[in-house]
């Protein structure tokens, strides 16, 4: 199936993906260090490709799959809402990008963050993700965080209990290989969660995230629309959703390069949320 094809038909899915994301936010919760988060407001819904609508004082070192084992956490709560912020001190954000890794968009998002020594996550798509390993391998080594965002991004509502796994431990096997370790983050396609989505994330040891600020960048609004939505919706604990795939992201290319520097310069800090495993 070509990208064409492939748009078109996540396009069509669109009607009940709205709806659907409004549901699976409602009531979402905040990322924070603690075990009970916060409710947290729901943002509006929205789409992108058919979706509904990723000097900073935070650094991380670069990650790795080497040395030795890691010791597992206890295994994962099973949530009913997604994280949709983050919480901690101060004017922390978060950049997060969906679809990806794509060759034509994806290196100059990750040129732009490693110009500005920031650190964001990348959700990625296991058919995107097997063809172009040695991004997510860039994405390890420069500190930034890989979640699973399925294979195909198909609508997970219309799907059973055995194809939802098979899309998300594909795509685990994927990131692994590639990126060194396996995700720690999930996010639903469209934003529609349903019940086994998160039981099936939290046996894979995967908590669930969705987001405070949606670019619609997936609707091509044009680059002073994306950045001002990010910079009008910019505030302490935000998660910003963009993509780096999906079609045509040359727009959330130069948006990055102009609403980056501008958020840094307000004073605040973009980071990722901490690691479970050390």
């Amino acid at each position: 199936m070509t990208k064409d094809q492939l748009l078109t038909r996540r396009r069509a899915l669109l009607a009940g993906a709205v709806a659907l994301g409004a549901a699976g936010t409602a009531g979402a919760l905040t990322l924070g260090s603690g075990d009970a988060p916060a409710p947290a407001p729901v943002p509006a819904a929205g789409a992108q490709a058919g979706r509904p609508l990723k000097p900073s004082a935070y650094r991380l070192q670069p990650l790795t799959g080497y040395g030795a084992p890691r010791t597992r956490a206890a295994p994962l709560t099973v949530r009913h809402e997604p994280f949709l912020r983050m919480s901690g001190r101060g004017r922390t954000m978060v950049l997060t990008f969906d679809d990806g890794p794509d060759p034509r968009y994806t290196p100059h998002i990750l040129d732009t963050l490693a110009e500005h020594n920031v650190r964001a996550m990348f959700f990625v798509c296991g058919e995107m993700a097997v063809q172009h390993k040695e991004l997510l391998a860039r994405m390890s080594d420069e500190g930034h965080v890989v979640g699973n965002h399925t294979w195909t991004h198909p609508l997970l509502t219309q799907m059973n209990r055995g194809q939802i796994r098979s899309e998300m431990e594909r795509t685990s096997d994927v990131i692994e290989g590639a990126y060194g370790e396996r995700p720690q983050w999930f996010r639903a396609p469209y934003g529609a969660w349903n019940r086994a989505a998160f039981q099936l994330g939290a046996e894979m040891g995967m908590e669930p995230m969705a987001w405070t600020v949606d670019t619609l960048d997936w609707t091509t609004p044009g680059t002073r629309s994306i950045v001002g939505r990010v910079e009008d919706g910019a505030a302490p604990g935000v998660v910003v959703l963009s993509h780096d795939a999906g079609g045509d992201r040359s727009q959330s290319v130069r948006a990055i390069r102009s609403y980056l520097p501008e958020l840094l310069d307000s004073g605040y800090r973009l980071t990722v949320p901490p690691r479970r495993f050390a």
